[in-house]
């Protein structure tokens, strides 16, 4: 057995001074790939330049933790599921909104018209209780234009006949 003597380990210590690149006394640094090198600034102009732009593939919220993982993020496409729109059968009351905007009180009868419109517009898209509550109004204002405009009718008729 050969021991070594102080002189000895001293002499060899001085060439072990510059260690290697990769030496175990050294902490491994991996390169990250998806850095992108530093570029230089813009040149910039007269006034003041665009708003810096962040390099793409780079991360905005800091280092990555050791639990995350290194490669890219992916985030995948949800499946959207679209049922068609059942139409409702509310009742329009357009033929009576038509007759009583002819034949009797007209600003009556044109609100009775558009809320029939309304309800058409609901019952098509399925929207009920929009439907309903056109609908009932339609035919409401129908029925105090038909009842004015028998009113008139009936007054007229007794203008002509005194």
């Amino acid at each position: 057995m050969s021991f070594q003597n102080y002189d000895e380990i001293k002499s060899n210590a001085s060439a072990t001074d510059n260690p290697t690149p990769y030496s175990e006394t050294q902490s491994y640094q991996a390169s990250d790939p998806l850095k992108l090198p530093v570029r230089p600034p813009p040149p910039m102009g007269y006034g003041i330049g665009p708003a810096p732009i962040p390099p793409p593939y780079q991360s905005q919220y800091g280092p990555p933790d050791a639990q995350m993982s290194q490669g890219p993020d992916f985030q995948f496409q949800q499946a959207i599921f679209t049922t068609p729109v059942q139409p409702t059968k509310e009742p329009d009351n357009l033929i009576y909104s038509i007759f009583t905007l002819i034949c009797c009180f007209f600003p009556l009868g044109v609100a009775a018209l558009v809320f029939s419109i309304k309800t058409q517009q609901a019952n098509n898209n399925g929207n009920v209780t929009s439907a309903q509550k056109n609908s009932r109004l339609a035919r409401i204002m129908a029925h105090t234009s038909f009842g004015i405009g028998i009113l008139f009718w009936i007054l007229f008729i007794i203008i002509l006949a005194v």
